[in-house]
């Protein structure tokens, strides 16, 4: 089984990408995490390039790393400047790493329009430069900036700066898709021919711009690559990088090649994959798709009500893998095209056994579908589905009853935004004030106000996410809205849901759904009087 290595860029390639600036410390936490998933090399950035990646190679010295080693990225040598005060290669020197990760041009296009020197002289800055960083006891890592299309333009000369770099004793030469234009086929017969001119280890480097980098990567490594390079969710210029969330399961757990150093087995290597990829989408400021492959939340979610059943009997019908070796895991979407094996599983999920056939089963189904007809989409609301079942079974979800509410926003001298509830709890009638930065979070603070004087097992009670999608954008600001909450109470979570012209009201209905659903499983799990 043969060994892939793995470059992660996105400290460097990753943070080129438009809209995102990462701090210092959220470069040093990604380093941490990249580290526990076990790439070999993590390309920490360009010291020459600016001041934060120059700090990073201070501090990531205090970091205790298992299995990477981090390695600093720069240019070739100016063809004007002597290379021993090049202030390229002079900070790469300076960042005192290990592994230096140096790009040079290999088409005679860039070399003679961008660089404008002639081929000769950059076959020796090519040279020079990599022999100058192995001197000073670094291992480097060449890549060959723009090969496949320098290939094609001129393959005498693109093979020639590659002989260059492994003259200088290059560890790994890297053929680069800058322009990510490529097909798999042209890069599979470059890397092929490639492969059989130069011995040192080949790597590969591929843009997205035709969407074709993960495919582009994966083609490289069967025709002999044995070193590849990516980012996190497949972050990077313009279009992005390979997206290593998809390339490394695809290389461990489709085409049986061995890849992360870490100890643990091969099967398990995996299970962090999520957990580093949600980190990265946090730092980056760019959230990670629900259809994200391998990671993505709907990447192993059912909605239809045939699929549904058949993963119910058997995941590998409608599942390429177990989800749990990626940190996935399976989801089944209650809507209105499910069956009944989606709300037999949700009802399992809170410990009521029904079958098939049991008339609440039927009921819940088409509720679910009249308030689809509606404008909910039910989609990961667990806590909506499971009220709709509950009610189907005959149990009171109206314990918590909205009889009037207002809210304030007064803006002046002194700000204020308040809100006012009164509500029917058990019967009973109780009021609640609330003060927030909002209105809707002080409709929050005073349907809290109002519950937890008569019910403080609901303190812990909270919400982690609160998002909001307008329906139909024709109509302005008269617009339809979906309001989806998740809560937790440090043990569980859910999710609600409700639809609205009303922002505010949709909002209202929301948090007492989920405040609700606390309440009556509260009362469930202790098997008090809920009883059909």
């Amino acid at each position: 089984m043969d060994y892939i290595e793995v470059l992660d860029t996105t400290l460097r390639d990753g943070a080129q990408t438009t809209g995102v600036s990462f701090t210092l410390e959220e470069k040093l936490k990604i380093a941490e995490k990249l580290d526990y998933l076990g790439v070999d090399y993590i390309e920490g950035g360009w010291p020459a390039s600016n001041p934060k990646d120059s700090e990073f190679f201070k501090k990531v010295k205090d970091l205790s790393l298992n299995h990477s080693k981090i390695a600093a990225f720069g240019s070739t040598a100016r063809i004007d400047v002597p290379i021993d005060l090049d202030q390229s290669i002079n900070s790469i020197l300076e960042s005192e790493v290990s592994v230096a990760v140096l790009f040079g041009k290999s088409w005679s296009l860039h070399v003679e329009k961008i660089l404008k020197c002639s081929l000769e002289d950059n076959l020796e800055i090519v040279y020079n430069s990599i022999n100058y960083l192995r001197e000073h006891g670094l291992k480097v890592i060449f890549d060959a900036e723009h090969f496949f299309d320098g290939y094609l333009d001129s393959p005498e000369y693109a093979l020639k700066v590659l002989k260059a770099a492994e003259e200088a004793k290059a560890e790994t030469i890297v053929l680069a898709d800058t322009n990510g234009g490529n097909t798999f086929n042209t890069i599979m017969k470059i890397v092929q021919d490639v492969k059989s001119k130069i011995k040192s280890r080949i790597g590969i480097h591929t843009h997205n711009d035709s969407g074709l980098a993960v495919a582009n990567t994966l083609a490289a490594v069967e025709a002999g690559a044995r070193h590849v390079q990516g980012t996190i969710n497949g972050l990077g210029e313009r279009c992005g990088n390979a997206d290593l969330v998809q390339v490394l399961p695809t290389l461990i757990l489709k085409m049986n090649y061995n890849a992360l150093r870490t100890d643990i087995p091969r099967e398990e290597k995996l299970r962090k994959l999520r957990t580093v990829a949600t980190y990265v989408a946090e730092a980056s400021g760019i959230p990670l798709s629900p259809y994200h492959p391998y990671i993505g939340e709907y990447a192993f979610s059912h909605k239809g009500g045939v699929h549904i059943d058949a993963v119910l009997k058997e995941k590998r019908a409608y599942e390429h893998i177990d989800p749990s070796l990626v940190g996935n895991i399976t989801r089944y979407i209650v809507s209105d095209q499910a069956g009944r094996a989606a709300i037999l599983q949700e009802a399992s999920e809170m410990g009521l056994k029904l079958s098939k056939d049991d008339p609440a089963v039927t009921k819940s189904l088409q509720e679910i579908k009249n308030m689809e007809a509606e404008g909910y989409k039910f989609d990961n609301a667990t806590g909506s589905i499971r009220l709709v079942i509950l009610k189907s079974l005959g149990h009171n979800i109206d314990r918590l009853k909205i009889v009037s509410w207002r809210t304030l926003v007064e803006k002046g001298p002194t700000d204020r935004v308040e809100a006012i509830v009164t509500l029917q709890l058990n019967g009973d009638i109780v009021h609640g004030v609330g003060n927030g930065v909002g209105p809707v979070h002080a409709l929050d603070l005073a349907l809290r106000d109002a519950i937890l004087r008569r019910l403080p097992h609901l303190e812990k009670v909270k919400l982690v996410n609160y998002k909001v999608s307008v329906v139909d954008a024709a109509n302005g600001t008269g617009a339809a809205v979906r309001v989806f909450i998740e809560f937790t109470d440090g043990e569980k979570s859910w999710a609600c849901t409700a639809y609205s012209r009303n922002i505010l009201e949709a909002s209202l209905r929301t948090l007492i759904d989920g405040y609700t659903y606390k309440l009556i499983t509260h009362d469930l799990e202790r098997n008090l009087a809920f009883t059909r």
